[in-house]
Formats: C-alpha cells, structure tokens, sequence
C-alpha cells in the first residue's frame, strides 16, 4: 500500500504464515507472487534476494521487553535484534525500517538499547565468537567515537522514536516504537511523519462542536464527570482560540461503524466476525469505552488476555471484539482475513503493526528514498554534461 513491492516474506508463526497463504489464495494484491517462508530468519537463504533492496521491515519478537514478560532482554533467547542487524549486514538496504514495544526504551535496559541502535548503526561490525553482548558494546562504541568508518564501510544513519497510534488516525492508544535507519552513503535527512490527530480534537468533536453526536445519531452520550480530569480539560479547549489543524483521534465506535452485532454465525456480510461469548470484566481490565480509542490490542502469553481485547456496549453489557472488530482496530481492510482459532488469529492481531500507520512511516521512507535517487540521478547527468 506504501508503493514498495515485496520481495519476500519471512515468518516464524505457523498461523500467520497459513493467514499470508490463504489472502494470496484469495488474490490479495499485495500478496500477489511474494513468496513466504515459514522458519526462522537466521537459517533463510539471502543469495536470494537481490542486491540493491530497498527496504528491510521486520518486528522482532517483543516479549523479552514487554511489560508483560519476564524482561530478560539479551538474555532471553526470543531476542532476535543480533539476527536482525545480521540481516542488514547481509542485504546492506538502503533503509530498515523496525517496530517494537514501548518496554525497548525503559530505563532499566538503557544498556542494552544502547547496543542495539549501535548494531543497527555499524552492522559491519559484527560480533566475534563466544564475545559477550557488553564486549561487543565497548567495540562497538570505540567505534562509534572514531567516526564509524575505520573497520566498516557499511554504516547507518539511525532514528528511534515513540509514537501513540491513536495519533496517527488509528482507533487504538497503541504506543510502540520505531527504529529507521537510512544507508550513510545515501546522505538521506528523515524525520518522523508528524502527527495527525489528537485527543483534545475528539473532545472539542463531542463536548464542543458536537460533530461526533451528529456522525453518530441515536447513541447515548457518555457521562463527562465519569472520567477523571476530562471536564477540566474540556473547559481548557473551550477557552482555546487556535485549535490547530489536527483532526479527532479515531474512536472504537468510528471503527465498528456500519457493523451488525454479531452472533454465533459467520457474519454473510463480513469476515470473521463472530460473536465469542465469556468476556467479564476483572481488577485492572473493565474493556474499552465506545467513544474514545480502543486500549491496546495484545498477544497475551498463554491465551488472549481478555481485559485488552473487550469493550463495553451503551447498555453497559461487556464483550469480546469479534476478529473483524479487532482487525478494523489494526485499520486492515475488511477483505483481509485471517486463518487459525479465535486465539490464535487474536494473537496475530494483537502482534501486527496498525496498517494505516505501517503505510505513513513507509510511505514517507519511500518519498525521501524517491528524492534521493532523482537527486543523485541529476547530479550524474550535470556531471556527464560537464
């Protein structure tokens, strides 16, 4: 959807693989003719892809820096960021393009991250046999120090940086982060794509203008006072003279919209959408409201963890989103489906990218890649003039 066409596919989950297989089956263009394969990534054969790739994407596994799991980074053997920079050493990209929890940043694996943007910045430096990861680290910082360039002509320009989906038109607070990285013979400048929408523009849309009532006719409106601090809030927005140009964050009810309610039949209308009975609220998970964005949407470690993957409907009953429900949250098209058990495909969801916002940031490395190539191009032809 960004413009790139993908050269290949790799994935360690079974299902995920069968969700690939089965959209290229029903003729899902951008899976037209990309070849999956189902293994690990270190044991994959890159004599096949060609040189000259433009862009690296890759999630490695999150749970060794997940607030959810046992945060053991480096010494967890899911940490797949060494074979991640093993990949940019062998297919030297002009760009990599990275996405991982929130977790990655805590003060408490400073260290650590450290050494993986220094990977990603200097993946010509490659780790020695049986040298510890804090070896490697002061290597690869003396390195750094000196300019980048005396043991590796491959180097990266590297930005990371913390990004809420909400504000990205994505119906979910979905705060993950990226890492992009441009080749440094490149001379490539890229920032962020800047942000879009905001909470005090969905709350100027309900409690001011009242845009979001008339867009959604009938429905009971929410109580203000329930919610901590948001009537301050309001009240400071209507006292604001420039609102600026950001537009509302995306609700739950935005997403579903148009949707029947669903029930223990295949929906004739939409994919996957059924209903799965049993969601009750517990301590710390009571599900997400209609009217502001979804909670984030999460794998779970044995099963699906039922308080981020629920809401509660205006007449204060509590259900499951259905995979449909879930997979609008994650803005896929409703012609994407999804193959394996309600857990498993929940799963799958709640590991994936929000696909609008996967599309900005590729987007916006495509442009700048774009820019580039026409630049040098220019430059070559003013040099053959001369």
């Amino acid at each position: 959807m960004a413009g790139f066409t993908t050269s290949a596919v790799l994935e360690w989950n079974r299902w995920a693989c069968d969700t690939l297989r089965e959209n290229q089956r029903r003729g899902f263009p951008a899976l037209s003719g990309t070849p999956v394969y189902e293994g690990d990534v270190r044991e994959f054969d890159w004599s096949s892809i060609p040189d000259g790739i433009d862009l690296i994407t890759g999630g490695p596994p999150c749970q060794p820096f997940s607030l959810g799991g046992k945060h053991r980074a480096h010494g967890d053997e899911r940490d797949m960021f060494p074979a991640t920079a093993d990949v940019i050493r062998r297919t030297r990209p002009k760009a990599f393009l990275i996405e991982n929890v929130r977790g990655l940043t805590r003060p408490s694996f400073a260290d650590y991250f450290r050494y993986i943007m220094l990977q990603l910045e200097l993946p010509g430096l490659s780790p020695r046999p049986e040298e510890s990861w804090l070896d490697h680290l002061a290597r690869l910082k003396k390195e750094r120090s000196s300019g980048g360039s005396r043991f590796s002509d491959l180097t990266y320009d590297v930005t990371s940086t913390i990004v809420d989906a909400a504000d990205y038109g994505v119906p979910q607070r979905r705060e993950r982060v990226f890492i992009v990285g441009f080749r440094s013979d490149l001379g490539v400048e890229w920032s962020f794509p800047p942000s879009t929408h905001s909470r005090d523009a969905l709350l100027r849309s309900q409690w001011i203008d009242e845009e979001y009532w008339e867009r959604h006719i009938g429905v009971p409106r929410y109580d203000l006072d329930s919610f901590p601090g948001l009537s301050a809030r309001v009240e400071r927005i209507r006292g604001t003279i420039d609102y600026g140009d950001f537009l509302p964050w995306r609700t739950v009810r935005d997403a579903i919209a148009g949707m029947p309610e669903p029930n223990l039949d295949e929906s004739p209308l939409f994919f996957d959408h059924m209903l799965q009975p049993g969601a009750k609220p517990y301590p710390g998970h009571t599900g997400s409201v209609l009217d502001m964005p979804a909670k984030t949407l999460k794998a779970g470690d044995h099963g699906v963890p039922g308080g981020e993957n629920m809401f509660r409907l205006d007449d204060g009953a509590l259900r499951y989103f259905t995979v449909r429900e879930s997979a609008r949250l994650q803005t896929f098209p409703d012609t994407y489906v999804f193959h394996g058990s309600w857990t498993e495909t929940m799963r799958q969801l709640g590991n994936a990218v929000p696909v609008s916002l996967a599309r900005k940031i590729a987007s916006s490395i495509l442009k700048r890649l774009a820019e580039n190539a026409l630049s040098r191009l220019a430059k070559a032809e003013r040099r053959s003039a001369v």
